[in-house]
């Protein structure tokens, strides 16, 4: 039965498009109607085209703007993971030297030197956004640390940074290099 009425339904649109182009043959003003209702169609979906092609423009020139913004930003991002390793010898370097030698006149200006240069990378580290991760007494954060071991504690709670093995940076607001840390447990 409903294909009884498709094809009912088939005719009757097939009856009024030939009554349709019959009347449109006698009476010009219903085929420029029929032209003018075309055509006005065919320019919204015009229209609609240039709105999408222009949002879709939009959208790749905010990318752009973006990539670029975080280039500049970060940049410097593989060279301050090379120089890290400059700051740790530095650090380690000074950390080494015990405080007789720090007092002998001999090797006092190699001291002062050497804390100069490790000031000095501090304050190009500042200046490009390059900042240390505070570690020890903060509770363990997978985006910022990197537990190495775990350290038996009864004054921290499980689950805090009591040791921090290598310190870890941030370059603005992404991570440069984790902090390598030991993380208190429950006594056994």
């Amino acid at each position: 039965m409903s294909n009884e009425n498709e094809k009912m339904s088939a005719d009757l649109q097939d009856a009024d498009t030939n009554l349709r182009e019959e009347t449109a043959e006698a009476a010009p003003e219903v085929a420029e109607h029929d032209r003018a209702a075309e055509l006005a169609a065919q320019l919204a979906e015009a229209q609609a085209a240039v709105m999408y092609a222009q949002a879709e423009t939009q959208n790749v020139r905010r990318r752009a703007e973006k990539e670029a913004q975080d280039a500049r930003a970060y940049a410097a991002t593989n060279f301050a993971r090379d120089i890290l390793s400059v700051a740790d010898n530095l650090t380690r370097a000074l950390a080494a030297i015990p405080a007789e030698l720090r007092a002998d006149e001999k090797l006092k200006g190699l001291v002062t030197g050497l804390e100069a240069t490790g000031r000095e990378i501090e304050s190009v580290f500042a200046r490009h956004g390059i900042s240390k991760i505070v570690a020890v007494g903060e509770a363990l954060d997978p985006n910022r640390h990197q537990a190495m071991m775990e350290v038996p504690s009864a004054d921290a709670e499980p689950g805090t940074v009591v040791q921090e093995i290598q310190t870890g940076y941030m370059i603005k607001d992404r991570l440069l290099r984790p902090a390598l840390v030991g993380v208190a447990k429950k006594p056994d």
